[in-house]
């Protein structure tokens, strides 16, 4: 294992690159295009267009003028709305869809750009982790079968419920809208995946979602990159919060939703749970991230992908084939949480039932 300081390195960069790359069916005669803005992240686009030509690739980078937002990793709905991209799209769109692969290092996750490339077919791999989250995270075989088989547990669903010792009891119906796995790796025609990245997800029916998400200390809310202090409670009809009680904590995810003066900001997003047994929940907590060398604190891969854990979020659902678009995004990983798909338990207080998705002996991996 590469010790966290020499991953400063373009070297150990690209070497752990390289095998991404391999892993998303990279190899001689394939076209890669890189996508940096502000020339955020370019120790990365470096690193991968090193390892790109050692697969024998051919490789191009573009880098769009930033919009002068702080890359604070937290926003996501904002980041995808504001996107310079937009600024470009019979040019930059069209350049990117004629590639095998798209290494998107600006995050581009719920932009309509991202998905016209997409729908050329070529694949999309995200990176804005920092070093140490993409090794430890790193995507190995046992971790893809897994994802694959809760996506299709997840699929042959008609409802979702998920509840917690604190109050939560909220209901899902399923079945009209899409679904996500990630597993960290793009490796079929039109996939896009996050490196690193390991969890499963979709959002309900229109209309469809009803109960309560009372969130609990420890529970954690981004964009805020915060552990709740005190308990949250969010009183959701018909797929939407009417009501938002608590103290401090309560305030903060009031007046956040409140800032985008839009009522789409209350909508239900996707719900889902965490697959990697490697994340760390307290990597938020001991500031697990390095501006210096990732150039960002990332997204905070380790808290949605925790292993059992489940994640309430708020906002847009283009990605599921919605026609939510609002440029308000909140992730809430929750601990201690039980899940049903109809009238199966999959998580009990964070242990996840079922065998199939029990992690393996690390005996086959995918990577570093």
């Amino acid at each position: 294992m590469i010790a966290p300081q020499a991953m400063e390195s373009s070297g150990a960069l690209s070497g752990m690159f390289k095998v991404e790359l391999a892993l998303c069916g990279v190899g001689g005669g394939a076209t890669v295009g890189v996508l940096t803005q502000g020339m955020k992240r370019v120790k990365y686009a470096e690193a991968f267009q090193a390892a790109a030509r050692a697969l024998g690739a051919e490789t191009f980078h573009v880098d769009i003028p930033s919009d002068g937002a702080p890359d604070d990793g937290g926003e996501l709905g904002v980041r995808a709305a504001q996107t310079g991209l937009q600024a470009f799209p019979a040019t930059l769109v069209e350049t990117f869809s004629r590639c095998d692969l798209m290494v998107d290092l600006v995050f581009l996750l719920w932009s309509d750009e991202q998905q016209a490339i997409r729908a050329a077919g070529t694949r999309i791999i995200s990176c804005v982790e920092p070093p140490q989250a993409l090794r430890r995270l790193f995507p190995d075989a046992d971790i893809r079968r897994r994802v694959v088989a809760a996506r299709e547990r997840l699929e042959q669903a008609s409802r979702l419920r998920f509840t917690d010792d604190g109050g939560t009891d909220v209901t899902y119906e399923l079945g009209e809208f899409g679904y996500i796995h990630q597993y960290g790796v793009a490796d079929e025609p039109g996939r896009w995946d996050h490196f690193a990245s390991a969890l499963v997800g979709t959002v309900g029916n229109t209309g469809g979602v009803n109960g309560t998400v009372v969130l609990k200390p420890g529970d954690i809310v981004f964009p805020h990159w915060r552990y709740v202090s005190s308990p949250v409670r969010l009183t959701i009809k018909s797929g939407a919060i009417v009501r938002i009680d608590g103290d401090l904590d309560a305030q903060l995810v009031r007046e956040y939703l409140e800032r985008f003066d839009d009522v789409r900001a209350y909508g239900i997003s996707h719900v889902g749970w965490g697959m990697n047994q490697r994340a760390r929940w307290d990597a938020l907590a001991i500031g697990d991230w390095d501006a210096d060398s990732a150039g960002t604190r990332g997204v905070g891969m380790d808290s949605r992908s925790f292993y059992g854990s489940v994640m309430f979020s708020t906002g847009p659902t283009v990605e599921f084939g919605g026609t939510n678009s609002t440029a308000c995004h909140m992730d809430m990983p929750m601990r201690g949480c039980s899940l049903w798909l109809d009238d199966e338990r999959i998580i009990d207080r964070d242990r996840v039932i079922p065998a199939d998705l029990h992690p393996a002996p690390p005996t086959e991996t995918l990577g570093v």
